[in-house]
């Protein structure tokens, strides 16, 4: 029986899992996460398939996200003895305007996705870098990259520029969209679970840590709120979300300010951490209930509400919304503030539903129906590098 690893590299994270292949679908054995990579107080913790804990280690030093591969394998290895590797899959940021489907990677490939790592400094160098990891420890392993800008790249033309001068639209500067593999496990849950309204317009609210929606037609994207950059759209935990260009010019010019430091206030001191000066984790601030919590809250609730109209005008109308994600799953407080008052778009909320995290929390009568889903990046990434294996040699996990 053959194995799939998945990863998914963030700037100070690694998220793994392992898959069996039965029957050329990937089954989920366990995943996991590895926390706080670069420094003393990293924290790997891993969950079965059932939900049960099967790994809680740390706090621990973990510099680099090869060191953290390292930790992943050994642990793997420790609870899934005997595992054969035959496909490693990654989660890759940015594949540009032309790659609208998984690919395998090589090192040539590799090296040539560097040249996204300037539209998303912050992922795509930690992407790439567990590939080459990858690389190494599995020399005769399969590599396939999942890419979250692939599921928007058949947006209308109005939905994928800006009003520059078309120049810098030929040289890539345009609407990207982002958390696409989260999208496309949102759709195809919904192609499973609900067909009418999959083959109907609906806005998914992928709200976390990072926050995006889409405006999905028949589980085709049509518009996104994030655009050239993960900092577009929605505010994040530290991202600031859409943002006026005239501000980034006045602190260039007033506050005197370059593009690191510019960079370092947008990604990572702004959103909810700068609004609150607490705290970047909606379960803080709501167990705060400061006034400058309530107020990023409520400013983060309001952005939503706004792109929420937004996107369903792009959709010429609305038949279902879809909470997922960290906060979209597990917040109904920030579900509730979303759709209140919302009835002149359709929306009815069930507000015993909604507090019991029922999979559909929207009213009998509601005219849009309101779903929580949980999303699985990694199990979309697990199909992908099933669908591409093809009858590659397993390899066994390295020690």
């Amino acid at each position: 029986m053959s194995h799939i690893i998945t990863l998914n590299a963030g700037s100070s994270s690694l998220k793994f899992g392992l898959f069996e292949v039965q029957g050329g679908t990937p089954v989920t054995l366990g995943t996991g996460l590895v926390d706080r990579i670069g420094g003393a107080q990293a924290h790997i913790s891993a969950t079965a398939a059932d939900g049960s804990t099967i790994a809680d280690d740390g706090p621990q030093h973990i510099p680099d996200q090869t060191a953290a591969l390292d930790r992943v394998l050994t642990l793997l290895d420790r609870l899934y003895p005997g595992a054969k590797v035959a496909a490693v899959g990654h989660r890759v940021v940015h594949g540009g305007a032309d790659i609208v489907a998984p690919i395998t990677l090589t090192p040539d490939v590799v090296d040539s996705l560097e040249k996204f790592s300037p539209f998303a400094p912050l992922h795509q160098p930690h992407n790439l870098a567990g590939a080459r990891a990858a690389m190494e420890r599995f020399p005769n392993a399969v590599q396939i990259a999942c890419f979250d800008t692939a599921f928007h790249r058949n947006h209308p033309w109005v939905n994928d520029t800006f009003a520059l001068p078309r120049e810098f639209y030929d040289k890539g500067v345009r609407r990207y969209g982002f958390h696409g593999l989260s999208y496309e496990y949102v759709t195809g849950y919904m192609a499973e679970t609900a067909p009418l309204l999959h083959a109907g317009r609906v806005v998914i609210a992928h709200l976390g840590n990072g926050a995006s929606m889409c405006a999905v037609v028949a589980g085709r994207s049509v518009g996104s709120t994030m655009g050239f950059s993960a900092l577009d759209g929605l505010p994040m935990g530290t991202r600031s979300g859409q943002l006026d260009p005239g501000v980034v010019l006045y602190l260039m010019e007033q506050e005197g300010m370059d593009a690191a430091e510019i960079a370092d206030l947008l990604y990572r001191k702004s959103g909810l951490l700068g609004l609150s000066g607490l705290s970047h984790d909606m379960r803080t601030l709501e167990a705060a209930d400061t006034p400058q919590s309530r107020q990023a809250i409520s400013y983060f609730t309001f952005r939503i509400r706004r792109e929420l109209g937004a996107l369903a005008a792009v959709l010429g109308g609305l038949d279902a919304v879809v909470f997922t994600g960290g906060i979209g799953e597990n917040s109904r407080h920030v579900r509730e503030r979303v759709c209140q008052n919302m009835g002149w778009i359709g929306i009815e909320i069930d507000h015993d539903a909604n507090a019991d995290n029922k999979p559909v929390i929207s009213t009998m009568l509601s005219r849009v129906q309101v779903m929580v889903v949980n999303t699985d990046e990694e199990l979309v990434i697990a199909r992908a590098a099933a669908k591409l294996l093809g009858h590659e040699t397993a390899q066994a996990m390295p020690a």
